[in-house]
């Protein structure tokens, strides 16, 4: 059903609480932070670059990364920082 999106656990370290999110894998990373800055919260300081890093293995992905071309898999446990 969703062949296209992966679920995960989002952190996010300015506001202390995780969420549950579903994002597509053909989208880059830095527009997956954008459509998180944009859209989602209102309450996070978007004037400076965040990272998406994976808790687990401490890979810190690269902006123009695509999400399927990273190890992100449904589970996969991401901060914001």
């Amino acid at each position: 059903m969703f062949e296209n999106k992966v679920l995960v656990n989002l952190y996010i370290l300015s506001l202390g609480k995780d969420f549950e999110l579903y994002i597509p894998v053909n989208e880059k990373v830095g527009n997956i932070t954008k459509l998180i800055n944009g859209n989602m919260f209102d309450s996070i300081d978007f004037s400076r670059n965040h990272s998406i890093l994976n808790v687990e293995d401490g890979t810190c992905y690269k902006a123009n990364t695509l999400i399927r071309d990273t190890n992100i898999k449904n589970g996969t446990k991401l901060l914001l920082v």
